[in-house]
């Protein structure tokens, strides 16, 4: 491709994506459905703007899915990932081994040849990590149990890679399992059984010693530099380096990547390190979710639209109902089972691989491997469309609570004060009032956060705040106020309707995660609102003040004014719907305070400033 051919294709590629992408989201259909749309539009089936070389596109598109993977494990410390171990074995170990089964099955009875029928159950048993998990980070959903399971199994895919690649060479007709260079390189095949266990054991070990050893001081050398551009480079070579190990080797480059990620999780790097590769992540993401709607041959759809429906409908049906109920076994509640299910029942990318080389020695015929092909690129490209539904229909009218299912703690005190949420927030609140005498009760729904206040001492009752009975149980008919320190902004205006309509004596004290949340709190009812955020922020001012020479009680002062006025406003402002009018009145309200501030600012001394300053503390205590 000349260079000219070149720019014109990144010009295409590029044009969709920006144009595409924020309609989808706009739409709420989300990133990923908006790439897929601007590789149909691109593609042969409409614009065919970039032919048929997508398929080359996708090759190297794919190398966005092993920077994900390496991004995650970033993230992903390994006391983590061994609390995910049952997860990873149990769980994914039996969605492979059954779907891999079912479908095994099924092209027997349908092709009655072994060989076909193993291979097609490989090819289908794995989900699109690249889609699951992009659509699962974006809707915040990775933390939930549905989210850290749905990741267990595809890292267990990611590892069933391996054995998946060695038993393909041995289905190859006619040639004794010879395999094709980019999944077994030449030089493993000349090795026996044995030693190529032991090179394959040898590069994963390699990089987890060398992510210990090696790579930590290599980043620290970098870092000395102080050049963005090379440490950039540093982590870009870490990926590559790990992905050309891996396919030496004959594994998943996705799987080495991720092993990396995990070695360097605790490295004081980590968050360099992602920040630096996330813009490569996103964009090579992007264009392997483009090329996967580019490759989608929507001739065959055509000619042939009952036959590639009802195979995409018995894919996509059988393995949710294969992952609803391994999900059940491992006692996952409804609403955790329905996104785990639906969002885990496509094919995944690494079909891709795998039907080009089954293609490549014969495995599968051409009709077959066309038809697969199809129901690969459909089945993705439906995944965003299913997170659409779950949201929107599934969820809101037949969803149940995973907390209904889960026994509340039956609570033995009572006390003046109840605590709603034991986090960060709430524990700084509830440490200072215990350490003022103040009893307190305190509730909490994050079941390992219990768990670990428990063993901090802490006399923590597990249970949603927001229930009625919970409350009721907590003393709040007869308690002075409640402390609603919970995470959830929805969570905390539902538990304002309940505490209004059943315990209208008790106070509310509440937190306010940011100023619109304060805007919605204030609509409900609320009068005593602490925003997080606001205290903190008016600290660094009064901070930065003095280090610039302002007098201590000048910077008090004016954070006090400021605080005062900001809180005055606020109630105005959150009456205010249209988006214009807020904007003017927001901005007269601004120069107000300036003004005010400047003001107070030119009054004369009243005497009591020089006290303020540390020196003066420091001499009037001397003198005692």
């Amino acid at each position: 491709m000349d260079q000219q051919a070149f720019m014109f294709q990144a010009l295409v590629y590029l044009g969709a994506a920006v144009i595409l992408v924020p309609l989808a989201k706009r739409a709420g259909l989300g990133s990923v459905l908006g790439y897929l749309l601007a590789g149909v539009l691109i593609g042969p089936a409409l614009l065919n703007l970039v032919g048929h070389k997508g398929e080359d596109i996708l090759h190297v598109a794919e190398f966005g899915v092993v920077m994900m993977l390496f991004v995650i494990g970033l993230e992903l410390e390994p006391e983590r990932l061994w609390k995910l171990r049952k997860s990873i074995l149990g769980l994914g170990g039996l969605q492979v081994l059954f779907t891999f089964a079912a479908f095994t099955f099924l092209a027997w009875l349908v092709v009655k040849d072994i060989r076909m029928s193993l291979a097609i159950g490989m090819i289908i048993a794995p989900s699109s990590t690249a889609i699951v998990l992009q659509t699962l980070q974006e809707k915040g959903l990775m933390k939930i149990p549905a989210g850290q399971n749905s990741f267990a199994v595809l890292l267990f895919q990611d590892i069933a890679v391996i054995p998946m690649l060695a038993i393909l060479p041995l289905l190859a007709s006619g040639n004794g399992g010879a395999a094709d260079d980019h999944a077994h390189p030449s030089g493993m095949l000349s090795l026996p059984g044995w030693a190529q266990t032991l090179v394959v054991l040898g590069a994963v070990a390699g990089i987890i010693l060398a992510g210990r050893y090696l790579v930590r001081p290599l980043l620290r050398l970098v870092a000395a530099t102080r050049l963005r551009e090379i440490f950039t480079a540093t982590a870009l070579l870490l990926v590559i380096g790990i992905t050309v190990i891996m396919t030496a080797v004959g594994l998943s480059p996705a799987l080495g990547s991720f092993l990396g990620g995990v070695v360097l999780a605790n490295s004081e790097y980590r968050h360099e390190l992602e920040s630096d590769i996330e813009p490569f992540k996103g964009l090579l993401l992007g264009l392997f979710f483009i090329a996967v709607g580019a490759g989608i041959d929507f001739g065959l759809i055509r000619d042939n639209p009952l036959t590639i429906i009802g195979i995409v409908l018995l894919i996509m049906i059988l393995k949710a109902i294969i992952l609803w109920t391994v999900g059940r076994y491992f006692s996952m509640g409804k609403d955790q089972l329905s996104i785990f299910s639906l969002g885990l029942c496509q094919i995944g990318e690494f079909a891709f691989v795998l039907l080009s080389f089954t293609r490549q020695e014969n495995i599968l015929t051409g009709e077959i491997n066309n038809y697969l092909v199809a129901a690969v690129a459909i089945s993705m490209a439906l995944t965003p469309l299913l997170f659409l539904v779950l949201d929107k229909v599934i969820l809101p009218r037949f969803g149940e609570s995973d907390e209904k299912e889960i026994k509340a703690d039956a609570i033995n005190e009572k006390n003046p004060i109840i605590i709603a949420g034991f986090g960060h927030y709430g524990n700084t609140v509830g440490r200072f009032l215990r350490a003022n005498g103040v009893g307190a009760t305190i509730l909490d729904n994050d079941a390992d956060r219990v768990d670990f206040l428990r063993q901090m001492g802490f006399k923590v009752f597990y249970g949603d705040a927001s229930r009625y009975d919970l409350l009721e149980a907590a003393g709040a008919a007869e308690a002075k106020i409640l402390l609603m320190t919970i995470d959830d902004a929805e969570k905390r205006l539902e538990m304002i309707e309940t505490i209004k309509k059943h315990f209208p004596n008790l106070q509310m004290m509440v937190r306010s995660s940011n100023r619109n949340d304060a805007y919605d709190l204030m609509n409900a009812g609320m009068l005593h609102i602490y925003r997080e955020t606001l205290e903190s922020s008016l600290r660094m001012g009064i901070d930065t003040m003095r280090l610039l020479g302002f007098r201590a009680y000048a910077a008090q002062r004016a954070a006090l004014t400021f605080r005062k006025y900001d809180e005055r406003t606020l109630k105005q402002l959150s009456a205010i719907r249209d988006e214009r009018q807020y904007i003017n009145t927001a901005r007269q309200f601004i120069e107000e305070l300036e003004q005010i501030i400047r003001n107070d600012n030119r009054l004369p001394d009243l005497g009591a400033e020089r006290g303020w300053e540390e020196e003066g503390l420091i001499r009037e205590a001397s003198r005692e």
